[in-house]
């Protein structure tokens, strides 16, 4: 048997060969807290990389406002002690779902994952809040982008400043997607696209001015995602397409989806390519103005839904009459999967949705519908990140 070797003694060559391995930020500060050699071998932030929120084309080009892409990250956090799980009938391997965003003054806000309302209230003070990362992981799940604007209110000081800044999320915007969004990307690399409410879609490089109108701004897109390192989008008959950035042209990548809903979502899970198909008690009417607001919003409630997975093999949907211990789950910035054997609070078999602000369960085996109401839900996530500490 060899020699063994402490991590801090490998050869400084290698040590940024590892760091620029690592694809996300978490990942990185990890590497970066070995020691003060693997600290200094690796970046935190490469030259060059986008830094959140960054300025973006406005949807509306007659528009004087500037508009901003900010990020969000899921992040699964999990204590490496077993007592510190809620119940002693909960596994040690499961963890708690956190929703994380970066705001233009470099605070953190933590927001509750599906409904994205900021955490605010709470017995404890945000201020005061710590956690020990040796007694817990933290493991990055996805990461979703909003489009918003900043602006200032209040009185101005004698600088002639205003005392406080907000922001405003754009209206008329359904999605925002950026891709590469990895710990190494390059700004020049990021290519940006943009869903609107009623179905039209938007591109931008990093550095442009305006949003070039992908298929004519032809309104039939249902949602876009991006799938092992390209864009998907599916239209309001199913079909889901890859785009080519270069060219901007649609290239089909499925049959039409023979669900009849009225609303696609795109979902990825264990590699795969589903497609959750909603169906509406009335049709969807949206319409926007020159400015990308929202001139008339109709919004039918949620009735159902029907689940399909596409096998590229033999390029055909296959139903889905159970997701075994999966859960899907449709925030209004990204749809994603979870384990329920690795998160508290979710169970097997269903899809977690926003329907008029509200969260609802559907349980996909005998079509039930609940409403999902957490009352203390911000004592209760902030119990727990704190009992890590």
């Amino acid at each position: 048997m060899g020699e063994r070797v402490e991590w801090s003694d490998l050869p400084k060559e290698l040590l940024p060969i590892i760091g620029k391995s690592l694809e996300t930020r978490v990942d990185v500060l990890r590497f970066r807290s070995v020691c003060s050699s693997w600290r200094f071998s690796t970046p935190l932030f490469p030259a060059n990389s986008p830094r959140f929120p960054f300025k973006v084309p406005h949807p509306s080009s007659s528009s004087s406002r500037s508009s901003y892409l900010c990020q969000r990250t899921l992040y699964r956090l999990q204590p490496l002690n077993a007592s510190t799980a809620i119940s002693s009938s909960s596994s040690s391997n499961q963890g708690w779902l956190i929703k994380v965003e970066e705001s233009n003054s470099g605070e953190l806000r933590l927001l509750e994952p599906l409904s994205n309302r900021q955490i605010r209230s709470s017995p404890l003070d945000p201020k005061t809040l710590k956690l020990n990362l040796l007694n817990c992981r933290i493991v990055e799940l996805t990461k979703a982008c909003v489009l918003s604007f900043f602006y200032t209110v209040g009185p101005r000081s004698e600088a002639g400043r205003n005392h406080v800044s907000t922001r405003k999320f754009i209206t008329g915007v359904n999605k925002a997607v950026m891709f590469p969004n990895s710990a190494w990307t390059s700004a020049d690399e990021c290519a940006i696209f943009v869903l609107f409410l009623d179905g039209k879609l938007g591109f931008a490089k990093y550095g442009n001015e305006e949003l070039t109108p992908v298929n004519d701004w032809s309104p039939e897109f249902d949602d876009i995602i991006v799938y092992k390192g390209q864009f998907y989008v599916v239209d309001r008959l199913g079909i889901v397409s890859w785009i080519d950035c270069s060219s901007l042209k649609l290239v089909q990548f499925s049959p039409p989806l023979c669900g009849l809903g009225g609303q696609k979502h795109l979902v990825e899970s264990g590699g795969a390519l589903y497609v959750l198909d909603r169906y509406l008690d009335g049709e969807r009417r949206i319409q926007l103005d020159n400015n990308f607001s929202v001139r008339v919003h109709n919004c039918p409630k949620t009735v159902g839904f029907q689940v399909y997975r596409l096998d590229e093999e033999w390029g055909q949907w296959i139903r889905e009459k159970s997701l075994g211990d999966k859960a899907f789950a449709l925030s209004d910035d990204c749809s994603f999967s979870v384990s329920t054997r690795e998160l508290f609070g979710f169970e097997g078999n269903r899809i977690y949705f926003l329907d008029s602000a509200e969260i609802y369960v559907f349980n996909l085996e005998d079509r039930s519908f609940k409403e999902l109401v957490r009352p203390g839900d911000d004592f209760a996530i902030f119990w727990a990140l704190t009992n890590l500490a």
